[in-house]
């Protein structure tokens, strides 16, 4: 490591990040996406695939970046001089049919729920690409694209796909023999960290008020669930809901008409759904969600670059509220969740908790005095948006299908993860995560059974 090219310091949010992997706290984020292939394409599926990750490297200098000093205060970026693609790339065939419709991707949960509990090790990329292959249909696969945190966010993994999906038609004209294996990295800088570019303020009383509750007293809801304690190691369990195009079109227009947003109305669904399970003297449950920051960036920061630039905010959702009108979706919380999102975005990023890493010591002893603690939130919720690059029905191109986003459940965090996008074939996709022992298995089957059932509703 000590040969290889220094990048830059990590900022305080990739601080943030990468001190989880060796903690054992987080592992990864992770984006599938279906593609087919047009019949022109008669070489092997690995040759497109390899000459994609090619362009791929060529376009994002993160994806030959690795972090160094990883369990000290001050880790940095360092790039690898190569990339052998033999190692983060893997071609597997598929032991059952390709999912159709709405039906769950059982093979790839599988996969994922193995993936999302599997960190990564220096000097190997901090990324992998497992391509699922369908024996039916040689033209058919699924990437699924695995990642560290500290290189990538949810939207990252949106630019991994839209740039992997051009990539695979730039390479149409693929000639035998002309794919490498080994990648030489490209000479360009890193982008700038979230703090480089954005002052992420907070204000004084907002810090006084952190502070306080974190060193002197903190009020906890007595009626408030949030899980177990925090607790590792993380043991992921993973579930896939899929709400296919034509339920989620009406879903989407449904929240237009009632003043919402598909992220709100998701947050309000998933309060009720857990309300609807579990026992009643939790009358209160909490939610972090999570807010690109990239629309308030420049340095050539664009929803198509890979990094880190997240923000957060917090909603509280009350029993009694959520079940005011039990036989309808509760579309009032769903309009209060979008007041807070919209209140928070008018901000531009002041008084988040990721304002303030900034003024966190020593990050080792900031996760680890977490352990043993409770939870401060109930479930995250993560909603990427669409990932449908503007696709035109021509046969010569190839096509992307469903999507699905996804991430190893934060130890230290919310109990349930719900990671939420769209793909191109018009499905939502949500992928659900939790920490085995965080909760009883059966609550979160009801909360997801029950969860699909309120989406459903809020189509009608």
């Amino acid at each position: 490591m000590d040969k290889f090219e220094r990048l830059r310091p990590a900022g305080p949010l990739e601080k943030y990040s990468i001190v989880r992997l060796p903690l054992k706290l987080y592992f990864n984020v992770a984006v599938s996406a279906n593609y087919t292939l047009p019949d022109s394409f008669t070489l092997p599926i690995k040759d497109y695939v390899y000459k994609a990750c090619e362009t791929l490297i060529g376009q994002h200098s993160i994806l030959s970046a690795i972090p160094d000093n990883e369990e000290t205060n001050d880790p940095w970026f360092v790039r690898l001089p190569e990339v052998d693609l033999s190692q983060p790339v893997s071609f597997q065939k598929r032991s059952r049919d390709f999912p159709e419709g709405d039906e769950p991707d059982i093979e790839l949960c599988e996969l994922l729920q193995v993936q999302h509990n599997t960190g990564f090790t220096a000097p190997l990329p901090y990324w992998r690409l497992f391509i699922l292959t369908d024996d039916a249909n040689e033209r058919r696969f699924t990437a699924v694209y695995v990642f560290h945190h500290a290189i990538g966010d949810g939207t990252s993994g949106k630019a991994f796909h839209e740039t992997f999906l051009e990539a695979l038609h730039a390479a149409a004209s693929l000639i035998p023999g002309e794919a490498k294996q080994i990648i030489q990295s490209p000479k360009t800088p890193l982008l700038p960290n979230l703090e480089a570019v954005h002052p992420c303020p907070s204000t004084f009383s907002f810090i006084l008020r952190t502070l306080f509750s974190a060193k002197v007293w903190s009020y906890r809801d007595p009626g408030l669930w949030t899980g177990a304690k925090i607790f590792i190691p993380i043991d992921t369990q993973l579930r896939q809901i899929v709400i296919p195009a034509a339920v989620s079109a009406t879903f989407r227009k449904n929240c237009r008409q009632n003043g919402a947003s598909v992220t709100s109305a998701l947050q309000a669904a998933i309060a009720r759904a857990l309300f609807t399970h579990l026992p009643e003297k939790y009358t209160k449950v909490s939610l972090t969600g999570a807010i690109s920051a990239r629309r308030w960036l420049k340095e050539g920061i664009t929803d198509q670059s890979m990094g880190v630039w997240v923000m957060d905010f917090g909603e509280s959702f009350v029993r009694k509220q959520v079940n005011k009108y039990p036989d309808a979706f509760p579309w009032g919380d769903a309009r209060k969740s979008r007041a807070t999102i919209e209140q928070t975005l008018s901000r531009g990023g002041k008084n988040t908790g990721v304002s303030l890493l900034k003024y966190v010591g020593n990050f080792q002893e900031f996760m680890q005095g977490k352990l043993g603690k409770d939870r401060g939130e109930s479930f995250e919720v993560s909603n990427v948006g669409v990932l449908n690059p503007k696709q035109v029905e021509d046969p010569s191109r190839p096509q992307l299908g469903r999507v699905m986003f996804s991430q190893t459940p934060n130890a230290s965090g919310a109990a349930l993860v719900v990671s939420s996008i769209t793909g191109g074939d018009g499905s939502l996709v949500l992928g659900i995560t939790w920490q085995k022992g965080v909760a009883e298995p059966e609550l979160f089957d009801a909360v997801i059974d029950t969860l699909v059932k309120e989406l459903r509703n809020a189509a009608q």
